[in-house]
């Protein structure tokens, strides 16, 4: 007999539908295995797709697992932003009123706050499960630029040089020096060459000029590797990006709030929230946070 499982279609890091990054999450998931949480997650052919499954520990709200086109992930941004708001809102439906909770992810415990809005919105944050860390050395500004069909003097600014950087899933953080050339900036037939030695080529391109006049940083994301092959919204690189700042930007203790904006490129218009914790010039605590609205509901037949 085959299962029938309700899924939701939600937009993330945006607050009306038809924009931001959107998300499959299927509920009801017991009985799926690896192969066939694959298999539906080429099916959606979305950036990620979320399967919830009841958690290993009662206390908190659910386990889920979440899954690119091309493989699993053991933590993403937006699958956390998007599953968090859609629980929260499945919860206040049902007369719950519970929105702090942790989600069980493969990396581990993931705090959330999810606020409903009205039957179909809401936004959520998250506390970073993993600070950002180094994972080697940056490529260099000439082989970044061939990669990526630029000049080098379009890549970096300020003090910004490429890094490596993750929070749970590896990023190549590709600084570049206008909108104008983050906008023109391609995939080309040095992409491998110069990202392969990753096991997943996934890189995060920053400027500091930005579309929005609320933003602090205008981004885009590729990532062949993933089966992506350009992310409207990508909270996981969001994350990443953590480190990219706290080396090149240095900012100082206290609480720091940044917008990043990503997506337009692509018609989909997305704004991640980065918050920073900074004590003694360290890093000490992160949250990604943002809205989501559902956009379509239905029944999986799997």
């Amino acid at each position: 007999m085959v299962a029938q499982r309700r899924y939701t279609i939600l937009d993330v890091f945006a607050n009306r539908p038809l924009a931001g990054n959107p998300l499959a999450v299927v509920l009801d998931a017991d009985g799926l295995d690896d192969r066939e949480m694959q298999a539906i997650a080429r099916e959606f052919n979305l950036s990620e797709t979320v399967f919830v499954l009841p958690p290993a520990d009662s206390r908190h709200r659910a386990a889920v697992r979440i899954f690119t086109p091309g493989r699993e992930l053991p933590f993403a941004g937006h699958p956390t932003v998007g599953t968090a708001v859609l629980l929260a809102l499945l919860d206040k439906a049902k007369g719950a009123s519970a929105e702090a909770f942790g989600l069980e992810e493969k990396i581990g415990i993931v705090p959330c706050v999810a606020e409903p809005k009205g039957e179909r919105q809401g936004r959520a944050r998250f506390r970073l499960p993993r600070l950002p860390q180094s994972w080697g050395e940056g490529v260099s500004v000439e082989k970044a630029a061939r990669a990526l069909g630029l000049q080098p003097s379009e890549i970096g600014f300020g003090q910004h040089v490429p890094s490596r950087m993750s929070a749970g899933v590896r990023f190549d953080m590709v600084p570049v020096a206008t909108l104008d050339a983050i906008g023109r900036a391609r995939p080309g037939a040095a992409f491998e060459e110069a990202f392969g030695d990753s096991d997943h080529p996934a890189v995060y391109l920053y400027t500091a000029e930005t579309v929005e006049a609320g933003s602090r940083f205008h981004a885009r994301m590729f990532a062949p590797g993933l089966g992506v092959a350009e992310d409207p919204a990508t909270g996981s690189a969001a994350a990443s990006f953590a480190g990219a700042l706290m080396q090149f930007e240095k900012p100082g203790d206290g609480t720091h709030d940044i917008v990043i904006e990503q997506g337009y490129e692509m018609g989909r218009p997305s704004l991640i929230d980065l918050q920073l914790v900074v004590e003694t010039g360290a890093l000490v605590s992160a949250e990604i946070g943002g809205d989501a609205v559902i956009v379509a509901e239905g029944t999986l037949y799997a």
